[in-house]
């Protein structure tokens, strides 16, 4: 049991911790932002360091600094993000009457520098650890990248429910991009895909041949791929997750949400929730959190 349990736990506690220390300096005033942000970069060295030595070292050790390491690496974007300094070049709400292309075009304008600097480390980290004998680190960026990917596109689609708690005033006009509605057919093709990743990784896991640092591995990629699939249940399900990270949430000192654009606009088009916007998890999100969160 042990040798499930703890990096089942280990993943869950910096999943959750990680999240809600990001939720609250997000939450701060805004006149502290540019120096968590300066902070922030200051530490992204030692987390690439972590995610570079793990990388030579097979064993629990490397499987442990390796995940803790990307989890590092994530938590830089998400801030970033979350902070309104790598966001995209459009600032602005939904074009009115916006529809097909040019909505996905406008969305897309408000999240593409975030979006490409995500893909530029994916690639880095794939080239850095390419023949390297342990691989969480790229495991672990990799779940989170491609599960916070679609909560974005989940999101900008239709899902019957939204983490409103977690929009800071600065990122308001991102939400007039989302739409309440029951979800797509991408929710389930995603759901289905991610579950079936994770029964072959508990396979694996379970498999008496697999040596036991790469186990410990599994199980920490493993568990945040399990996750980012709750958080993707969430968006569907009438529970709201920021209960989870009470604690980590404070009102803003910021001015009020931007009102939404005039109510000439078709609620089919681009359906406004000025208070809305998905967890960033963590690390999932899922933007939650960054995920997870997202984004």
């Amino acid at each position: 049991m042990e040798t499930y349990g703890v990096p089942a736990l280990f993943a869950v506690l910096v999943w959750w911790w990680s999240t809600g220390a990001i939720l609250w300096l997000v939450s701060l005033p805004r006149r502290y932002h540019p120096t968590l942000f300066v902070g922030a970069t200051l530490l992204l060295p030692m987390a690439v360091w972590g995610v570079v030595t793990s990388s030579g070292n097979a064993n629990m050790f490397g499987a442990y600094l390796g995940f803790a390491a990307a989890i590092g690496v994530w938590a830089w974007h998400e801030l970033a993000f979350l902070l309104g300094y790598i966001t995209g070049p459009n600032t602005e709400h939904c074009p009115e009457g916006a529809s097909g292309w040019r909505r996905f075009s406008a969305a897309t304008r408000t999240v593409i520098y975030h979006e490409i600097a995500l893909a530029l480390t994916v690639v880095a980290l794939l080239w850095l650890l390419w023949d390297s004998p342990n691989q969480v680190a790229a495991w672990t960026f990799m779940v989170l990248w491609i599960m916070r990917l679609s909560a974005k596109l989940n999101v900008f689609f239709g899902v019957p429910n939204m983490a409103e708690e977690f929009l800071q005033p600065h990122l308001a006009y991102m939400s007039s991009y989302f739409r309440k509605r029951p979800v797509t057919p991408l929710f389930s093709v995603v759901v289905t895909a991610a579950t079936a990743v994770a029964v072959l990784v508990v396979l694996r896991m379970i498999d008496t041949a697999t040596p036991m640092w790469e186990t410990a591995a599994l199980g920490l990629a493993g568990t945040l791929l399990l996750l980012a699939i709750i958080e993707h249940w969430f968006l569907v399900l009438p529970v709201r997750e920021a209960v989870l990270w009470r604690w980590a949430q404070r009102k803003s000192d910021g001015p009020p949400a931007p009102a939404a654009p005039p109510k000439t606009r078709s609620a089919s088009e681009c359906e406004v929730s000025v208070n809305g916007l998905p967890s960033g998890s963590p690390p999932t999100a899922l933007l939650r959190p960054t995920a997870s969160t997202a984004g």
